[in-house]
């Protein structure tokens, strides 16, 4: 492994998921005011905020706006949910061009009331969907690939193969994949299939967090980094030398640190991306 630890927070960007209890202006002032560079933005800030105006604070702050997410969520046996999740994916993509963020992500979803396969049809009928749009905007989608606990519902891409399979149907420069070391630390395959998406230049993004040791909730209960069992400089690792160069986004669901004082909190996460990532 030849990776040297950060020495500066350059490719330091975090998630607003990650410190839910805060609004999009505290966020973006506490990100910035610690040195933090990069900021992705989850949908639910719409509900209160518009995307130009979040745009407008994230552009006064000087953070660089790398991802919305998250579109996606596309099977169903009912055909006129799945015609509803092509319509928001739209929207999720008019969303990010106001937001000027260069990257929607994709949780691509589930139904547990058919097979697998036939989820992971109607991704692909989903994203060809949206593809013309997603070009026409200059908004690129990436495929994040979910750990299989999630398969009933969330995502019937579960593996770097799947999304790497999935992005190479299509070809399309406008689309690519998504490393989130949580889903796919375990994956026997993962360095092969990351080298894979560097040879296709689809490497579009690169979360990370750590899976803690017992996890107390599979979704709810994700690690700090060097809290739990990833060696994540060794995925970072195998990440540059397949060409990425992009942020290292810190995206942590858990309901022990959304209780926590989030100062304290950001403070923890740029200790550990020092030490860890």
């Amino acid at each position: 492994m030849n990776v040297k630890p950060f020495t500066d927070l350059a490719r330091l960007c975090v998630h607003t998921i990650t410190t839910r209890p805060l609004d999009i202006e505290n966020a973006v002032e506490k990100y910035a005011s610690l040195g933090v560079r990069g900021i992705t933005v989850w949908r639910e800030v719409f509900k209160t905020d518009k995307p130009r105006q979040v745009y407008k604070i994230i552009r006064r702050s000087g953070l660089e706006t790398v991802s919305l997410c998250r579109g996606g969520f596309f099977p169903s046996v009912d055909k006129d949910e799945r015609e509803r999740a092509i319509a928001d994916n739209l929207s999720a993509l008019e969303e990010a061009s106001e937001l000027e963020a260069p990257l929607l992500v994709l949780v691509c979803g589930s139904d547990p009331l058919q097979s697998p396969k036939t989820s992971r049809n109607q991704i692909r009928e989903g994203i060809e969907a949206i593809l013309p749009s997603a070009g026409r905007l200059g908004v690129k989608l990436a495929i994040e690939p979910l750990h299989p606990v999630y398969a009933d519902i969330r995502s019937a891409i579960n593996t770097m193969k799947q999304a790497n399979d999935m992005a190479g149907y299509f070809n399309s420069p406008w689309l690519g994949v998504a490393v989130d070391v949580y889903h796919v630390w375990w994956d026997e395959a993962l360095q092969r299939e990351i080298v894979r998406c560097g040879d296709n230049n689809n490497l579009f993004a690169f979360h990370i967090c750590d899976w803690k040791v017992p996890t107390g909730d599979i979704l709810f209960d994700r690690g700090l980094m060097g809290e739990g069992c990833i060696d994540l400089r060794q995925i970072r690792c195998w990440m540059e030398e397949a060409g990425f160069k992009g942020f290292c986004e810190v995206e942590i669901f858990s309901e022990i640190y959304w209780k926590t004082d989030q100062d304290e909190f950001l403070n923890k996460i740029i200790r550990t991306y020092l030490d860890f990532a």
